[in-house]
C-alpha cells in the first residue's frame, strides 16, 4: 500500500499539540495594523480548531 500524501498547504499552517488536537494562526494579523485596532491586534494568539475543523483538517495530516 503507498504512503499518504499530506496536504503542503496545511503541513505549514496547521500543528498538532501535545493532547492531539491542531492549532492554527488567525488571519489578517500580518500587515497593515497601523489602522487595526487594539483588539483586533490582541487577537493574534493561536487558535485551537473546532471539532468541525479537526475533522475537515484530519485527513489532510495523516501522519502528524
Amino acid at each position: 500500500m503507498p504512503k499518504m500524501k499530506s496536504h503542503s498547504g496545511a503541513k505549514k499552517r496547521v500543528k498538532r499539540t501535545g493532547g492531539g488536537k491542531l492549532t492554527l494562526k488567525r488571519n489578517s494579523r500580518n500587515h497593515l495594523l497601523l489602522q487595526k485596532s487594539k483588539r483586533q491586534k490582541n487577537l493574534n494568539r493561536t487558535l485551537v480548531g473546532s471539532k468541525s475543523d479537526q475533522k475537515s483538517l484530519k485527513p489532510l495530516l495523516p501522519y502528524t
